[in-house]
């Protein structure tokens, strides 16, 4: 039976360039994983292509960038044996086939020259070893020798090879399973899922940074929830973030219990993904609760308990961003200010005075509408009465948000009265007194005393200033 045809799935400009190249040079050439896998589940168009050459891969990509109008560079990495360049909107990487052979202790192979169909086996998944011909005799015949496009039609994520060694082999495959499974919302064949919980504790030897990316692309999936349920169920998400796991299971005591705040918080995760696809807005839904755990108390008057659990679970995510290796910035401070804020919202939203709307737009300042979205996200109860009414408080609580910072501007507050002036009116130099009176003027303007105008704060300045034993001397 002769092999499906797929010219139209190689219909961009750059194939053409690829296939004379490849002409010139006399090597088997081929288009293969992503490319063709996105192209058979119609996913829009690819932004990067991957392509193997029976030969060198390095020599291949020369080539093609002498032939292209635009004689884009090559970049080289000598080291795995790949190059690659740009076209136009996709980067294209070059690659000699290979076959590999792995030790126990390192993710990175021991590489030696190979065929397609070495090529193809060494790949993580079924669907990612597609491949297409770019030869001219066979041009665009797919190449599918572990049933790949059957797995695409039942989206079932399945190894070329026996799983076990797969994922020993390379550990991090076991989360491009999950992520893939995630992302397609593809299911993870049951001897996969196994090999998966039996190799897990492999992922030991995989660098932090290509764990978090692979978490990044887990959180910036539509459901989100799939791939952290699975992360538990095979007993990753202990060794790669225990702060969740130690959220799972309910406690009860004299008949109370309190919510499993391991599934609330995916609930919340995916609530909150579909209204943003701010991946450190998402983290901070993953990590708003983490501080439930260390902070879970029974009280036989009032039950469980979490006092302080947002002031804790934001400590808790410099620590587990420090582990992780992740950027400590600005990114990782908006995760540690949204957690905790978490809370904020929700306290104001039974009693929606103008101070505590002012203290929280002033704390929260350019991140209020991501807070609010991280609180109403919260909301996970299936009360349909509850439901609806915490939703109109939080109504209530944003037209109040819009209400006072038309009048009183403290999203980016500003002190109407610098300690220059201070300093000037008073005849002062550098000292404590200055802060106390901005403190006093910024206080003022928060609870309502005064608005946050120039006339009114100078006045309290000079209030203040009295009360504390200066002498106005302009």
């Amino acid at each position: 039976m002769p092999n499906p045809n797929y010219k139209n799935a190689i219909g961009h400009p750059v194939f053409q360039y690829i296939r004379k190249a490849a002409t010139e040079l006399k090597l088997d050439t081929y288009v293969i994983g992503g490319f063709v896998r996105d192209f058979l589940l119609k996913r829009g168009e690819a932004k990067d292509i991957d392509i193997v050459a029976v030969g060198s891969g390095i020599k291949l990509a020369e080539k093609v960038a002498q032939l292209l109008p635009n004689k884009p560079k090559v970049k080289i990495f000598k080291t795995y044996g790949t190059a690659m360049l740009r076209f136009k909107d996709v980067e294209i990487e070059f690659v000699g086939a290979r076959k590999e052979s792995y030790n126990e202790n390192s993710r990175n192979p021991v590489v030696e020259n190979g065929s397609l169909k070495d090529d193809q086996d060494r790949r993580d998944f079924t669907i990612n070893a597609l491949a297409l011909s770019l030869n001219t005799e066979t041009y665009g015949d797919l190449l599918d020798p572990f049933n790949g496009l059957k797995d695409l039609d039942k989206k079932i994520i399945r190894t070329p090879l026996a799983s076990g060694i797969t994922y020993s082999d390379d550990p991090l495959r076991m989360m491009r399973a999950i992520r893939f499974a995630t992302q397609l919302n593809f299911k993870i064949e049951s001897a996969s899922l196994d090999a998966i919980n039996e190799h897990k504790e492999r992922i030991k030897i995989i660098t932090k940074e290509r764990i978090v990316e692979e978490l990044n692309k887990i959180l910036s999936a539509p459901v989100p929830s799939r791939g952290f349920l699975l992360l538990e169920k095979t007993g990753l998400l202990e060794f790669i973030l225990p702060e969740l796991t130690a959220l799972k299971g309910i406690d009860e005591v004299e008949g109370q219990r309190h919510k499993d705040n391991f599934y609330h918080t995916l609930e919340v995760v995916d609530n909150i993904s579909m209204h943003t696809d701010n991946v450190w807005l998402r983290w901070a839904a993953l990590l708003h609760d983490i501080g439930k755990a260390p902070t879970k108390k029974f009280s036989k008057k009032v039950g469980w308990t979490f006092h302080g659990h947002e002031f804790v679970g934001s400590k808790m995510v410099f620590k587990l961003f420090k582990r992780l290796k992740m950027p400590l910035n600005d990114k990782m401070k908006f995760v540690q200010k949204m957690v905790l804020m978490s809370s904020r919202p929700i306290v104001i939203a039974s009693n929606v005075t103008d101070s505590a709307v002012r203290r929280l737009v002033f704390d929260a300042g350019n991140y209020i509408d991501d807070l609010m979205m991280l609180c109403e996200a919260d909301i996970t109860t299936k009360n349909p009465k509850r439901f609806k009414k915490y939703h109109n408080n939080f109504k209530i609580v944003r037209q109040k948000i819009i209400d006072v910072e038309a009048r009183d501007h403290v999203r980016n507050f500003q002190p109407p009265v610098s300690g220059e002036l201070i300093m000037k009116t008073f005849d002062l130099k550098p000292c404590k007194e200055i802060g106390m009176i901005k403190d006093a003027i910024k206080e003022a303007i928060l609870e309502g005393e005064i608005p946050n105008e120039f006339q009114p704060a100078f006045d309290y300045m000079l209030t203040k200033g009295h009360a504390l034993g200066l002498k106005q001397v302009t």
